[in-house]
């Protein structure tokens, strides 16, 4: 890190509307008792929680479901070695109600994968942590 730089945590509110900025995060769930992590398509909803679309049999699916998972999503520049970083720490609940299934399949996010039975998987954003580094290039 350059000596110009400068480093700051981010407020609740700035960390959701940096999230919605973005449409791809990653997921860090438990996979068979070790830590995995898949990057997602994603959406905030209206109630801040972070929307997640796949495949009803995806192994995603079955890890999430009931589970406290992490979901990070951030933004780089590395010609200004500057950039932000959010978490999102909560639990992971696939949506099983037929009305809130029809509005997420039409408001909700887009798949950049082939999707076969789509189900949308909630995370609650019970913590929603953030920080922010700017910088100038050259200056190390």
């Amino acid at each position: 890190m350059s000596q110009n730089n400068a480093f700051r945590a981010l407020d609740r509110q700035e960390c959701l509307r940096l999230l919605a900025k973005v449409p791809v995060g990653r997921v860090v769930y438990t996979r068979q008792a070790l830590p995995a992590v898949l990057p997602v398509n994603f959406s905030l909803d209206m109630d801040a929680s972070v929307l997640l679309r796949t495949s009803a049999g995806s192994d995603l699916v079955r890890a999430v479901d009931g589970v406290v998972v992490a979901f990070e999503a951030d933004e780089i520049h590395a010609a200004t070695e500057s950039g932000w970083s959010v978490v999102v720490t909560g639990r992971a609940q696939v949506i099983t109600d037929p009305v809130e299934h029809e509005r997420l399949s039409r408001t909700g996010p887009r798949s950049w994968m082939p999707v076969r039975d789509a189900v949308f998987i909630r995370i609650e954003a019970e913590m929603v942590t953030g920080r922010e580094i700017t910088g100038t290039p050259g200056q190390g």
